[in-house]
């Protein structure tokens, strides 16, 4: 998609322009739209938008560099916006860099070709126009979070990380049932509190034995007082 949308948009750059100067140079300005827009042919040895003129050495090696980062970029490309932002960025910069590279009045020196004008606007090319159309594309997609790796960033700068699995070591979080509940009817028991001694079988075959010399012994008594 890069690919085609360089193509499409240098070759609408470079078709308009050889038609600009076969029938538009050293001619007047064509008006359309009561004046609203006008074909005029010009020369332009800054850069976009008649910018910076007298440095076009200049702005061919930027130009240069801006074609080199985008081809280098290109290859961690997994979004379909942000190739078709690429991809006029690319179209754009190698249109306008063909005219500074082949262009009069010198190799590398060129001045680009513009021809299009609007009220209160300097002129421009379709280069200059998918140059700037990419612009603001990559300033929507920047400000979505959208990546050109396809991922998006979330509200803390970071991407959206993957779920995480669950190491093998480690129990589920249901798995840990809570203690089932004690009965509300039963009587309060201290931590620290011993446990009962079991009884003592001796003890209670000596309280039997007293009990029976006590009766036993109760008649002979009151015989004795009477």
């Amino acid at each position: 998609m890069l690919i085609i949308v360089a193509l499409a948009a240098l070759a609408a750059d470079i078709l308009s322009k050889t038609a600009v100067v076969a029938t538009l140079q050293d001619e007047e300005p064509i008006e359309l739209l009561g004046g609203l827009l006008k074909l005029r042919e010009t020369r332009n040895s800054g850069a976009a938008f008649s910018i910076g003129t007298g440095y076009t050495i200049v702005f061919t090696l930027i130009a240069c560099g801006v074609v080199v980062a985008i081809l280098r970029t290109a290859r961690n490309l997994r979004s379909l916006p942000w190739a078709i932002c690429l991809g006029l960025l690319l179209g754009g910069a190698i249109g306008n860099l063909i005219d500074r590279i082949f262009r009069a009045p010198a190799p590398f020196k060129g001045h680009v070709v513009d021809w299009i004008q609007v009220p209160h606007f300097p002129v421009f090319n379709m280069a200059d126009s998918a140059i700037v159309c990419g612009g603001f594309l990559a300033v929507a997609l920047a400000a979505r979070g959208l990546q050109i790796d396809g991922t998006r960033l979330t509200g803390d700068g970071d991407p959206d990380p993957e779920p995480e699995e669950p190491a093998s070591g480690d129990a589920p979080a249901e798995a840990a049932a809570d203690p089932p509940a004690k009965d509300a009817d039963a009587p309060a028991v201290p931590a620290d509190a011993p446990a009962d001694p079991p009884a003592d079988a001796s003890a209670d075959t000596s309280a039997e034995v007293t009990a029976k010399d006590a009766a036993k012994g109760a008649p002979e008594e009151s015989g004795e007082k009477s």
